[in-house]
């Protein structure tokens, strides 16, 4: 744990980051006591076969002529029965074979009463098991959420606290700077992200009867930090006369367009498709495309719930691996039904241009170079299909003028079967447009001259184009 810190001759302890390890301490804690708790259960314990047992033997053996000889002497045979009664139920179904009838017939005077009182307990104990198998994978659930979370605490804690900074020279001369512009500044921090980029957050007003523009500040501060400074993400465009806290960041030195295609089912308007294209913190630029289960409204609401819950942990600062592990534990926790979305998500950062791509289910994604088309691939299964899904982000170098092709299943099923990712490269490589809407459009048209009359699953094509500032 990074509880010390040494700033010049000062050792010091940061109460903040020993609070939040504190708690996250806790919550992997109570993360291991929920995955220590009962396991999965694929047969009946013992007891519940003694409970069976118990039940049906007072049910219908009470007034049989032959109770005290089965229950007596015979009861380890009759017992048997049942137990195989339940093993055939279990493996075959409610249809037993001949033999196992024909026993039965033969030991007991109301086989038939026996067996559908068995048939009936085995089904309540079976529906138990299956609640409770279902809250053991709702606890693995939240357990893997809670030692998710844990992790991110720790990490953002951690990465904030190591990146906050003093600067006595730069924090007066941006004072004094300001000052002569009718700026009071009330407070300053100073952060250098990870990438080695400046932020610089400052509590400040204008003087009384005067307005400052936002981006003229950033840049003013820049000027004197010796770097191209630029407002943060969603940051006011006005200063007033009331205390306000504006962040300036370090601008980006690329920046990314993106242009989309999509047809429905059939050639319907509603797509079971939805995507997403958003501003995320720490000058980064997060892109995704979700194709809910089937297609329709239905799908729609699916993939469009997926898409929004995505960009609001990504917002938060959630890692995208983590922020899929959250969203695929939500999509199975407390579900009756199986439903279930493809995710393909890439974090670009516009700094370096360096690409973070996540797949769940997801079908293959391409990125066109100036030379060459190369294929990243998922194995993973679609978020909400298991407990825990087995996923690692794949990363990739982009570079100017380079293109990132994301498409869902139904492109690739309408090509014909060993030839889809040729056939793409093929398409991608033809199209000379540098739009991302039009190189979209190109492709659709494409893969539409395959598809016949109209398209048997809903297409979409996300393109996104990277360039240098």
């Amino acid at each position: 744990m990074q509880e010390l810190k040494e700033r010049g001759a000062q050792i010091f302890t940061n109460p903040y980051v020993i609070q939040v390890d504190k708690f996250a301490r806790s919550l992997k804690k109570l993360s291991d006591t929920f995955s220590k708790l009962e396991d999965y259960r694929a047969t009946f314990t013992n007891e519940e076969n003694d409970d069976i047992f118990e039940r049906v033997t007072q049910k219908v053996c009470r007034e049989c002529e032959n109770r005290e000889k089965c229950l007596g002497e015979r009861r380890q045979q009759t017992y048997h029965m049942m137990r195989e009664i339940l093993c055939a139920v279990q493996d075959y179904g409610a249809e037993l074979n001949v033999e196992l009838k024909r026993r039965l017939m033969k030991q007991c005077l109301l086989a038939p009463r026996f067996l559908r009182e068995t048939l009936e307990n085995y089904e309540n104990v079976r529906q138990k098991l299956i609640w409770n198998n279902k809250m053991v994978q709702n606890r693995e659930g939240f357990a893997a959420q809670l030692n998710d979370l844990a992790k991110t605490l720790c990490y953002t804690t951690h990465e904030l606290d190591a990146g906050i900074f003093e600067d006595e020279h730069l924090k007066k001369k941006i004072r004094n700077q300001l000052k002569k512009s009718g700026i009071k500044i009330l407070s300053s921090v100073f952060y250098m992200t990870a990438q080695g980029k400046y932020e610089i957050h400052l509590t400040l007003k204008a003087s009384k009867g005067h307005i400052v523009a936002m981006k003229e500040l950033a840049s003013e501060v820049g000027k004197m930090a010796g770097r191209i400074m630029v407002p943060g993400r969603g940051e006011r465009p006005i200063i007033g006369d009331e205390y306000c806290t504006v962040a300036c960041v370090e601008g980006a030195r690329f920046h990314t367009i993106q242009g989309v295609a999509k047809i429905g089912k059939g050639s319907e308007k509603i797509s079971g498709d939805t995507f997403l294209t958003s501003d995320l913190p720490g000058g980064r630029k997060g892109v995704a495309l979700s194709d809910g289960m089937g297609s329709g409204e239905r799908a729609f609401r699916e993939s469009t719930m997926v898409v929004e819950m995505l960009e609001e942990l990504l917002n938060a600062g959630f890692p995208v691996k983590t922020a899929v592990q959250i969203m695929n534990t939500a999509l199975v926790t407390g579900r009756e039904e199986v439903m279930f979305s493809t995710i393909d998500v890439a974090i670009i950062d516009l700094y370096d241009a360096s690409c973070e791509i996540v797949k769940a289910g997801a079908a293959t994604t391409y990125i066109k170079r100036k030379d060459e088309v190369e294929e990243v691939h998922s194995i993973s299964l679609p978020i909400g299909a298991l407990a825990r899904l087995d996923i690692e982000p794949e990363r990739r170098q982009l570079e100017d003028g380079d293109f990132l092709v994301m498409v869902t299943d139904g492109v690739l099923d309408t090509l014909p079967t060993g030839k889809q990712d040729s056939l793409m490269e093929e398409f991608i490589c033809q199209v000379e447009s540098q739009n991302p809407g039009e190189m979209a459009h190109h492709i659709l048209n494409r893969v539409m001259e395959y598809a016949g009359a109209a398209p048997l699953d809903d297409m979409t094509i996300l393109v996104t184009g990277i360039w240098k500032i």
